[in-house]
């Protein structure tokens, strides 16, 4: 008898074992939320090293391994800029698929746009490691990678391989970004980039001119005035010498940490040289006294929540120093729909996310496209375009309550823009 006991409680023991697996792959394989953000990904995070996962997710990715997504987006999210369609205004930043290995899995995560790289001309190894930390009581990731990158060449063959697939990919709203940067040991900057234009151009739907990294000694210099009016007049002529259908937009990315006299020169130098874009912002060196995390002091850019409203208050600003004109990518903290939305009422047209990623997995994506739609609508908001730069709109009204004439012109200003 006690025999026949033990062997059914042996076999019930398989029976939960295999159900329990099943029902925890389900979970995996469907993409659920709370699954991921509660319960696999912190799992992930005990057992595996941050550079180790993250090489892990592309390779993942890159052999087809996504979690189903059924979510369909909704005409809310699309959004029109820069001669461009995106299906939705939520796209993975640079620095996840640095070498462009996973570009079609990131499009079927539900991303409506997928930037690869950094890419610098020659590969080069980045940093010494470690060079990569999570900051779990932060939601933050400090890294020091330094553009480890494969190099042009290889990103060109890999990228022109699916050349055909990302022109059908685009055409139903899902631009191809590619973010170009130098070499370390390089002695002429203009140049890597300007040889970045010529050999990726042609398979990007835009480019990006990344002058804010802080894990390139010397690299932010390029932030200031005349630097950066002469390295983009050389990309701009670059660009304008491919052939008219290979003409992509160019953005610049920029720094969270710059002075207002920064801002001010950079958005002078975009704005006379009908730059396409900024996104804004890359990581940042500060750090800010609420991070608890011990891993806080080490050296690199700082992601994920703490960089948030740092990273919001520079898209606010150069929306207000561009005057609206100049499209911009919010980057930093993007983790539910209404930091989204917050990004967009300060002046992005379009977000990006990547450490969010880190800490809630895939199924982010789509939880912060729902989130985002849900709070248009209850905001009064058809679209994304309708909130882009709403806080502006907003704050000015209030300025000019007290001013009947002035509050009168405003309106009017505003119906010509709606109509």
């Amino acid at each position: 008898m006690a025999a026949q006991l033990k062997e059914r409680l042996k076999d019930a023991v398989k029976i939960l074992g295999c159900g329990s697996a099943l029902f925890l792959g389900y979970l995996t394989a469907s993409g659920d939320e709370r699954f991921y953000a509660s319960t696999l990904m912190p799992v992930l995070q005990k057992l595996v090293g941050a550079e180790t996962a993250h090489v892990m997710a592309v390779r993942l990715l890159s052999l087809g391994l996504v979690p189903r997504s059924c979510y369909q987006d909704p005409a809310s999210l699309e959004v029109n800029v820069m001669g461009q369609k995106f299906r939705n205004p939520v796209g993975i930043a640079a620095g996840f698929d640095k070498h462009g290995e996973a570009v079609d899995a990131l499009f079927r995560l539900g991303f409506g746009f997928v930037e690869v790289g950094t890419v610098t001309p020659k590969p080069q190894e980045g940093n010494p490691k470690p060079r990569v930390f999570r900051l779990e009581a932060d939601q933050a990731v400090i890294n020091r990678y330094g553009f480890n990158s494969c190099g042009l060449l290889a990103v060109q063959e890999r990228l022109k391989a699916r050349a055909r697939i990302q022109s059908e990919l685009t055409r139903a709203g899902k631009p191809l970004g590619i973010n170009l940067g130098k070499n370390k040991l390089s002695t002429d900057a203009a140049a890597d980039y300007l040889e970045g234009v010529r050999t990726l151009g042609p398979l990007a739907d835009y480019l990006v001119v990344n002058v804010s990294s802080p894990n390139t000694p010397g690299l932010r210099n390029l932030q200031g005035k005349e630097e950066l009016r002469h390295l983009l007049e050389k990309v701009l002529k670059e660009r304008d010498s491919l052939q008219e259908a290979s003409r992509p937009p160019v953005m610049v990315k920029i720094a969270p940490d710059l002075s207002q006299q920064d801002k001010q020169d950079i958005a002078e130098v975009i704005t006379e040289l009908d730059v396409d874009g900024l996104i804004v912002s890359n990581t940042t060196v500060s750090r800010p006294e609420t991070l608890q995390d011990p891993k806080r002091n080490e050296t690199g850019g700082l992601s994920g929540q703490p960089l948030k409203e740092l990273s919001t208050r520079t898209v606010r600003e150069m929306y207000t120093l561009t005057k609206g004109k100049v499209p911009i990518i919010g980057v930093g903290g993007v983790a539910s729909g209404q930091d989204a939305l917050d990004k967009i009422r300060a002046g992005a047209s379009l977000v990006q996310l990547y450490t969010a990623l880190v800490y809630q997995g895939p199924p982010v994506v789509r939880k912060i496209k729902r989130e985002l739609h849900e709070l248009l609508m209850a905001q009064g908001f058809t679209n994304v375009s309708e909130a882009v730069g709403a806080d502006h709109r907003t704050s000015e009204g209030v300025a000019h309550l007290h001013d009947p004439e002035k509050h009168s012109t405003h309106q009017d200003s505003k119906s010509a823009a709606v109509s």
